[in-house]
């Protein structure tokens, strides 16, 4: 039978990690977000209110594209990050701040919208949630350049952003992980905990683990 579970969160909360953890755990297919460059982004960042809508649109019709080849997909799949996160948290920040004018930002939701009516949303959404301080300390680690420099008060926004839309999800069932001090690639305990609550939710679908 075929089921999709989505992994959600902030900049550094360790949604990759997790994918690849399930991914290797049932022996599901991983999907991650689109790896093409977005031809957009120098000049966004040289004039981001000139070209706001031209990145998110760019970034949108890629991740629906995604979405399509996992309605395509057979069996069990997980997801790295969510069209919903695109347009509810980063395109909905960009209209927040004033970079995305509100003329662009209806015209990108009436996109976002008819999206949705032609895609079908996950069985199981994984929302994962860690203290500022934790998700600084993460992307400093993991050193990647574009976010070296990202303002707190952005990291802020985005996380504002992304309980609200947690909180009022309901198109599929919802689990949260709270990650400050979970370490289950590491930690037996902890492993089971995440698979226990994962398999409370799709047991019959994803049936015995791969690995031990």
């Amino acid at each position: 039978m075929k089921r999709t579970i989505a992994i959600a969160g902030n900049m550094g909360v360790g949604k990759s990690t997790l994918v690849e953890f399930l991914s290797r755990t049932y022996g599901i297919a991983p999907f991650y977000e689109p790896n093409e460059d977005n031809p957009y982004l120098p000049d966004f960042y040289r004039d981001m209110g000139r070209w706001a809508f031209h990145s998110q649109l760019y970034f949108l019709s890629n991740k629906f594209r995604l979405h399509q080849e996992l309605d395509r997909s057979s069996g069990v799949v997980v997801l790295d990050r969510t069209i919903f996160e695109d347009a509810e948290v980063f395109a909905r920040a960009l209209h927040e701040m004033r970079v995305m004018d509100e003329r662009d930002w209806e015209t990108y939701s009436g996109f976002y919208r008819s999206i949705l009516d032609a895609i079908r949303p996950p069985d199981l959404m994984i929302y994962l949630r860690c203290s500022m301080r934790t998700l600084r300390r993460r992307i400093s680690m993991r050193g990647r350049e574009m976010e070296k420099n990202v303002p707190l008060a952005y990291l802020k926004r985005l996380e504002r952003l992304y309980e609200d839309w947690i909180e009022n999800y309901s198109l599929g069932e919802v689990l949260v992980l709270e990650t400050d001090r979970l370490d289950y690639v590491n930690d037996v305990i902890h492993r089971l905990d995440v698979m226990e609550r994962i398999e409370a939710v799709l047991p019959p679908e994803l049936g015995r683990p791969a690995v031990p």
